[in-house]
């Protein structure tokens, strides 16, 4: 067993510090194994989310080593490897929302925003028999989307909501991708593209990759769900040709008496 210092943030929404901690790391052993063992030897009122432990509920994202992850599926040996010789493990919570107390964040913000979204309006079944008919592809394409296990680490590394804290203007790489389940869904109608422009903030992502690469769930977030929906949103708004055939469409001259 050997003996690893750590480095966990203590405190709340009105603010905290870095304590120190040491506890043994056996094999096999992740971050989580590690922050619970902390709990049980010298720090009994640490707080720390977490539920499943099998990398499918999303409860205990934190920050480790400054990467956001999941600690319930980073081991410590590859944690270790990367911490430089003499320097402790550090732990903190995402910094895309408040924290609440230590490692546990408030993540209610990402549930009112997605009551925002417009919800799924099936079309008109295709046979009498009440049933439709969808090509098996389309159905493929939406499936990657319902992986999402909403640990909110596309949302931490989100330099709108982590730096800028555009809350109240960006819904996320989460719920972009949400939304990219709904637009995309072969029978949905709904039309979500004015929202996306405006109220929804598409246009503040600047398709850095940087939530594709922390998804845990390998939901290839930019290159299936956001681009294909600012290409939607493009041909809506500013494609002089879609422009044109959508006024013709809502204002057809009227036939002469």
């Amino acid at each position: 067993m050997a003996q690893v210092n750590f480095k966990i943030w203590r405190g709340n929404s009105e603010g905290g510090e870095f304590k120190n901690y040491s506890t043994g790391v056996t094999e096999g052993m992740v971050v989580l194994d590690s922050v619970h063992q902390i709990q049980a030897e010298s720090a009994n009122d640490l707080a720390c989310r977490w539920n499943c432990k099998a990398g499918k509920c999303g409860s205990c994202s934190a920050e480790v080593n400054g990467h956001p992850r999941l600690m319930c599926m980073t081991r410590m040996d590859e944690v270790l490897k990367e911490t430089p010789e003499g320097q402790p493990v550090t732990i903190q919570p995402i910094k895309a929302f408040k924290p609440i107390k230590d490692l546990v964040t408030d993540v209610s913000w990402n549930f009112k925003v997605k009551k925002k979204i417009k919800a799924f309006k099936p079309r008109k079944p295709d046979a009498e028999d009440g049933t439709w008919r969808m090509a098996q592809e389309d159905v493929d394409r939406v499936q990657e989307f319902r992986k999402c296990i909403e640990c909110y680490l596309c949302q931490d590394v989100c330099h709108v909501l982590r730096e800028h804290n555009l809350h109240e203007e960006f819904i996320g790489p989460r719920f972009l991708v949400y939304a990219a389940a709904l637009e995309m869904h072969p029978l949905d109608t709904a039309d979500r593209t004015t929202e996306l422009k405006q109220a929804h903030g598409i246009g503040y992502c600047n398709i850095t990759k940087c939530c594709t690469m922390v998804c845990p769930e390998n939901i290839t977030i930019t290159d299936n769900a956001i681009i294909p929906l600012k290409e939607r949103v493009v041909d809506k708004f500013y494609d002089p040709l879609m422009r044109l055939l959508g006024r013709v469409a809502k204002n057809p001259e009227k036939p002469e008496d």
